[in-house]
């Protein structure tokens, strides 16, 4: 046996070892001197349920989506599938399956308000009869699409020689006669266009259109675990829909104030328990998480839980607030904790406990002496997400200069680890000064790179607050965890 097997069989035997990360993958990866393409820059990233299947939103209004990949070796398949059964636990590889342009720039007359084409977010829904269903939204309009490979039918002959298949031969009698008394001339055959099946291909279709029901810019959406409705959160309020309605929404959460210049706090995410269909949690601007239960009233004004942590001793300063306000949360699979990310921290919560987080992380608290250089560049402003592992043993959530963190959030775990989204996610990071690039097509693909040992600074002077990791995915069943950076995807395993 040898050593990647035994660290496949310790992984497998203690889930709780520090990983060790690798790159696995690349999509859309810039070449030096190209350009950056604001419309091909990743806004939202999301695996499905099964994590099969990975979609990716851009600035474009475009929807990727790709798929695992199960391509058999010819040369070597026995081997292969010898290989596959004896390590289930082999890292994901992912190849581009279809795109589709899911929201157009559209203009709010009304209003006089241009409505950019940007995904915000995207919500795999559940699968049915061989086709993927998923949930897209802009700023303020939902989308429900369908996508299903469909075989493409050719007309591959046409007048074909009798002898070949499909050719039908007639009775061959000169004298039969046509419906109105004609008599034909004298055939000995008749022949048909020969129609074969090629390859499928999938097909992406917009089932329902879910628009007119936000005032302000749509932040989140989430899936319910019935399966039949989900919801989406602006700045102030929370609505409910049917995936089979669409002209009809039930607003539960309405912080809006009789006056305007009384608002003190806004919506920044909200997120369905992953199991109990009638419990949600969202998160506000001032640092606080609210868990409400559907089954208490039909407006959720009142919560069932808060969750914040206490207010700290000594002075406040002007950037208090703005560092503590919630950018996403996420639930654990199984429900029972949250992971909320600020701007300087990744907190876990415990549902049963609203004391307090059970454990605080800091992402880069090197910082806090840089504020006002942040306030002043509208970084302090940058919405980072975060995101749990299957098995909700550890964290993830990104930073500056197109760098990571991944932390083990199980009692007791000491393990942390400083990536950087490249070829070498553990290289030393070294401060390159910008110039003009493009990312390619997010279509490219490359392959599992090299790998070397080091460390990546975290010195807030090498960092560069242009490229920053705003969007990252974890594979729900297996160590594997996809970043954007840019233009690109970048996929990791460990």
């Amino acid at each position: 046996m040898n050593g990647d097997d035994e660290e496949i069989v310790a992984a497998s035997v203690d889930p709780s070892l520090p990983l060790e990360w690798r790159f696995s993958q690349v999509f859309g990866e810039r070449s030096a001197g190209e350009e950056v393409q604001e419309v091909d820059v990743i806004s939202a990233i999301e695996f499905d349920h099964s994590g099969d299947h990975l979609a990716t939103g851009d600035r474009g209004g475009r929807v990727v989506l790709f798929e695992r990949s199960h391509v058999r070796n010819s040369s070597g398949g026995a081997r292969r599938d010898l290989e596959d059964t004896d390590h289930p636990l082999r890292h994901p590889e992912f190849r581009y399956k279809t795109e589709f342009q899911s929201h157009d720039p559209e203009f709010d007359y009304l209003k006089s308000l241009e409505i950019e084409e940007k995904i915000n977010k995207i919500r795999w829904c559940q699968t049915a009869n061989g086709a993927l269903f998923l949930l897209s939204t802009n700023d303020k309009t939902i989308k429900y699409w369908k996508v299903q490979d469909k075989k493409i039918k050719k007309v591959c002959e046409v007048n074909s020689d009798p002898s070949k298949p499909g050719a039908v031969a007639s009775s061959g009698n000169p004298t039969a006669c046509l419906g109105n008394g004609g008599v034909p001339e004298a055939i000995s055959s008749l022949r048909f266009p020969l129609v074969t099946s090629h390859e499928s291909s999938p097909v992406a279709r917009c089932r329902r259109v879910y628009s007119h029901a936000h005032d302000y810019h749509i932040n989140s959406i989430s899936n319910n675990s019935d399966g039949e409705t989900f919801i989406s959160a602006d700045d102030l309020r929370i609505n409910l829909w049917n995936l089979e309605i669409s002209n009809q929404s039930f607003n539960i959460v309405d912080v809006k104030p009789e006056k305007m210049e009384d608002l003190s706090e806004v919506i920044t995410s909200a997120e369905f328990h992953p199991t109990h269909c009638n419990m949600l949690a969202y998160s506000s601007s001032k640092g606080s998480i609210r868990l409400i239960d559907l089954r208490q009233s039909a407006l959720c004004d009142s919560h069932s839980k808060l969750f914040e942590e206490p207010e700290a001793a000594g002075p406040k300063s002007f950037f208090t607030e703005i560092i503590a306000s919630v950018s996403d949360i996420k639930f654990a699979k199984e429900g029972r904790y949250l992971l909320s990310r600020d701007y300087m921290t990744l907190k876990l919560w415990d549902i049963n406990m609203d004391s307090g987080p059970v454990s605080t992380f800091q992402v880069h608290e090197y910082l806090k002496p840089k504020l006002c250089d942040l306030y002043e560049n509208d970084s302090i402003f940058d919405k980072f997400e975060c995101c749990i592992s299957g098995n909700g043993l550890r964290a993830a959530t990104g930073s500056y200069s197109n760098m990571f963190r991944v932390f083990g959030v199980s009692p007791g775990s000491t393990e942390s680890a400083t990536l950087e989204a490249s070829r070498n996610p553990m290289r030393r990071h070294v401060p390159v000064p910008s110039r003009p690039s493009r990312l390619g097509s997010i279509a490219r693909v490359v392959g599992r790179g090299s790998e070397s040992a080091g460390g990546v600074d975290g010195s807030s002077n090498a960092l560069d607050y242009k490229t920053k990791l705003l969007h990252l995915a974890w594979h729900p069943n297996e160590n594997s965890i996809a970043c954007a950076a840019g233009n690109s995807l970048y996929m990791y395993y460990a």
